[in-house]
């Protein structure tokens, strides 16, 4: 017999299970094995079934009656609701930060990986480098609440990017964009990073939106 579920190794196997699924192992739409999925993660199928309850609160899985559980699809609407909460959360973030704030150094750094990554032709590293770069943003507010939040939204983002299939196209044009607003940030022109920033997420939105409808 199971037993019960410990919370902390559930949130430690959720945490590598959702890495798994926001990095393209377990891809949109893929049904997961809960007896050989339990074996690999060295875990009691109870402890799985919290984990599953956790990612499927967080929208990265699915549970179907009498089918079993599935890793998330994003519809149109949550990525249009995505969007729309980045703009509440970053913008903000961005206009009202301190230019010598701790983050502004993850923002340099993401920037340096993402520069590198494309020399490389990893548009893998490319996109995580890029959202590394918009929870530094995040980080500027302070916030443990709300860069936990924006972690959430931001995985159940990267699942729509998943499907589609150029991720050269989804990221590169962005790469030298979040130089531009690093740079404002540290002269000091906020505003202008920020407005340069709600610019960027509108084309970024119109975009991803473009590719998801070709899907259909």
């Amino acid at each position: 017999m199971d037993m019960i579920a410990e919370p902390g190794l559930a949130e430690e196997t959720a945490s590598r299970l959702r890495n798994d699924i926001i990095g393209g192992a377990l891809p949109p739409g893929f049904k997961l094995s809960e007896t050989r999925l339990a074996a690999d993660l060295g875990v009691s199928r109870n402890t799985l079934r919290e984990v599953f309850r956790l990612l499927t609160r967080e929208g990265l899985l699915r549970h179907e009656p009498n089918r079993g559980v599935f890793v998330a699809v994003p519809s149109m609407a949550t990525i249009v609701d995505i969007y729309r909460v980045r703009r509440l959360i970053e913008v903000p973030a961005l206009a009202h930060a301190w230019p010598r704030h701790d983050a502004v150094g993850q923002m340099r750094a993401a920037v340096e990986k993402a520069r590198g990554a494309r020399d490389a032709q990893d548009w893998r590293v490319v996109g995580s480098a890029n959202m590394e770069f918009h929870a530094a943003i995040v980080a500027l507010t302070d916030s443990a609440r709300l860069q936990a939040f924006f972690a959430q939204i931001i995985a159940e983002l990267r699942l729509a990017f998943g499907l589609l299939d150029s991720p050269e196209r989804l990221h590169e044009p962005y790469i030298d964009r979040n130089g531009e607003i690093l740079s404002l940030l540290t002269q000091g022109q906020q505003a202008r990073a920020a407005e340069m920033l709600a610019a960027y997420l509108d084309e970024s939105e119109r975009v991803v939106l473009a590719a998801f409808a070709r899907l259909g």
